[in-house]
């Protein structure tokens, strides 16, 4: 009696796996997600806290009405907050990443990680620059919609390199900023809801899905 052939199905199944790893960056932990979102609500949380103290009576709501001098006083300490955050969650992200990468014996930074990281950080760079002349300008209320959607551009750019959730997350901020446009007093709840709640969503769905 001959032997049974290969199944189809199965080597079908493992080529497109194979060319899955080649081409997209599937060791992105969806734990970064949840550990970047939960620093970005803290950072809300500073962030508020730090606004009530020098605004008592209005908190974010002054500073979006804010003079130029009182701008250029609080700019040091907010960029300070901000590249907190950043760094934080930065740090926070590549941990889990980086274990995930070794688990799945993909390199961190092969040439699909350098796609993906310059995708990212195009996008980043620029909208990092445009928010900073906006509060400069005076125009306060439009940072953070500026920040969300320049974020959102940024995952969607890269999603092409990564999984699908990235996609969809990139989506949801270029929503949530556009909305933020509309309520200028609501900055730091559309912060929150992008930066925190949202990582932390999509986080748990990248988890459940790839890793669990």
């Amino acid at each position: 009696m001959s032997k049974p052939g290969p199944d189809p199905l199965a080597q079908l199944t493992e080529i497109r796996a194979i060319m899955e790893r080649s081409s997209r960056f599937i060791s992105l932990s969806g734990l970064s997600g949840v550990g970047a979102g939960v620093v970005a609500l803290l950072g809300t949380w500073a962030g508020h806290g730090y606004l009530q103290c020098i605004y008592p009576a209005g908190g974010y709501l002054q500073l979006v009405d804010s003079s130029p001098a009182e701008r250029e006083q609080l700019l040091p300490q907010l960029l300070l907050l901000a590249f907190g955050i950043i760094g934080a969650a930065l740090a926070v992200a590549t941990f889990f990443t980086v274990r995930r990468a070794r688990r799945a014996g993909q390199p961190l930074w092969s040439a699909l990680g350098r796609r993906l990281a310059l995708s990212l950080m195009i996008p980043l760079v620029a909208g990092g620059l445009f928010c900073l002349a906006l509060y400069w300008q005076g125009a306060v209320a439009l940072v953070v919609p500026g920040m969300l959607l320049f974020y959102g551009l940024a995952l969607l750019n890269a999603s092409k390199y990564t999984l699908d959730e990235i996609r969809w997350l990139g989506l949801t901020d270029i929503g949530l900023g556009l909305v933020a446009v509309l309520f200028p007093g609501f900055g730091l709840a559309f912060f929150a809801l992008g930066f925190g709640l949202g990582h932390i969503i999509y986080g748990l769905l990248m988890y459940n899905r790839y890793e669990r």
